[in-house]
């Protein structure tokens, strides 16, 4: 039960931590307004693809969940 109980922490961490950075995107230089980003305005529509922020978030998961992994080892 113990295990369970640590890997719910891990995963609650890591919930408060993506809302934290939602809370403060606007507040993150860059975030959304790199490159590889798609931003279409047209009228009423707006499409926006953080396609650049996504791979670079993704990077940064998988180091953190790595060094976990290799921690707990």
């Amino acid at each position: 039960m113990q295990e369970t109980g640590k890997i719910l922490v891990i995963f609650g961490v890591i919930i408060v931590l993506l809302g934290l950075l939602v809370q403060f995107s606007d507040k993150i230089p860059l975030f959304g307004k790199l490159p590889g980003d798609i931003l279409i305005k047209r009228g009423n529509f707006t499409f926006f693809a953080p396609i650049a922020t996504s791979i670079i978030i993704s990077l940064i998961i998988t180091a953190v969940l790595n060094l976990i992994v290799r921690l707990k080892k």
